[in-house]
């Protein structure tokens, strides 16, 4: 079940950011350097908040 994108406050499901990260590696064919490998930072920051959202929406909906 996708989580609800209201319930989460704006934040952007993790499947989507997961998805992200997933493109930018291919793109850079597993070499990360520079702005690259800031935006991964990036994304995976935002990914660890989005996953924490979707767990605490599934608790409150417990």
């Amino acid at each position: 079940m996708s989580p609800n994108p209201s319930a989460l406050g704006g934040v952007r499901s993790a499947a989507v950011v997961n998805e992200e990260i997933r493109r930018l590696v291919q793109a850079a064919q597993g070499r990360l350097y520079g702005d690259a490998r800031v935006r991964y930072a990036e994304l995976v920051a935002e990914w660890t908040v989005a996953v924490a959202a979707e767990r605490t929406d599934v608790v409150e909906a417990a």
